[in-house]
């Protein structure tokens, strides 16, 4: 057990957390379909918790255990959600409440910084850019790379932000920590359950004939009068217990996905 005195409170200065902001440019360094950002943000942060727990190799083990879990969010967004963890980590907050915030903020960071950056305003700088670029002028590439400059140092405020916000929430967290744990949580798992609906699509393309002018469609008369995206549900529910309780790999079980969707989808079956 940490115990946690006012000296050893503040471990992280305002130099560390401008290089933390400078590091979550590593967030896709180590991009993979199991983990997605897992790598990249666990690598971000690592100078930053060994200064935290220092001797403490359990305490730091769990740490780098709870950032190398699924993570996909904006690279443009994530010094905030790196920021108001670590500031929770420094104050050796519990590790469930930790995990619950990341597990709830990654996923609307993305959709916040996809809305902002990918489909707002980095097209009309392009449109914009574009059009100098077109005519001769170098005000176009200029013009883009300043803006694309401005986004990138934008980290740099937001990852202090995030890290105040932590800083300053710290005693309300103590004091509603089984109440905030159990919100974090549920919002976390609303937030996955999300990503399953919108990440995995199994549709049966088989029909079967009646008659001449009939034919009924297995998914559309069958299975969605059933209960819609009862096989996606099913597809993720077997996946987990393949993962929890049978301990495959997951890499074993993303294969065995890919092999299965060419397989069917040449078959015409899926």
């Amino acid at each position: 057990m940490i115990i946690v005195t006012e000296s050893n409170k503040k471990v992280l200065t305002k130099k560390d957390i401008t290089k933390l902001a400078i590091f979550s440019s590593l967030l896709q360094a180590s991009f993979n379909y199991e983990r997605m950002q897992a790598g990249g943000f666990t690598l971000a942060q690592l100078p930053f918790l060994r200064k935290i727990y220092k001797d403490d190799k359990k305490g730091l083990s769990e740490a780098m255990k709870d950032n190398l879990e699924f993570i996909n969010t904006h690279p443009n967004l994530v010094g905030f959600l790196m920021g108001l963890l670590l500031s929770l980590e420094e104050n050796h907050e519990d590790r469930g409440v930790i995990r619950g915030l990341k597990v709830a903020l990654f996923g609307p960071l993305a959709g916040i910084g996809d809305a902002i950056f990918w489909f707002t305003l980095l097209p009309i700088m392009v449109g914009i850019s574009a059009s100098f670029a077109m005519q001769g002028s170098l005000i176009g590439p200029i013009l883009f790379f300043a803006v694309y400059l401005s986004i990138w140092l934008l980290r740099i405020p937001l990852t202090h932000l995030g890290y105040t916000l932590g800083v300053n929430a710290i005693d309300l967290i103590k004091e509603q920590s089984k109440i905030f744990s159990k919100a974090a949580s549920i919002l976390g798992v609303t937030v996955i359950g999300g990503l399953i609906a919108t990440y995995v699509h199994i549709e049966v393309l088989t029909k079967i004939p009646i008659n001449k002018e009939h034919v009924i469609s297995l998914q559309t008369e069958f299975f969605d009068k059933i209960f819609p995206n009862i096989l996606p549900l099913g597809y993720t529910l077997l996946m987990f217990y393949l993962l929890k309780k049978k301990k495959v790999s997951p890499v074993i079980l993303i294969l065995i996905t890919f092999v299965m969707a060419i397989f069917f989808s040449y078959l015409g079956v899926l």
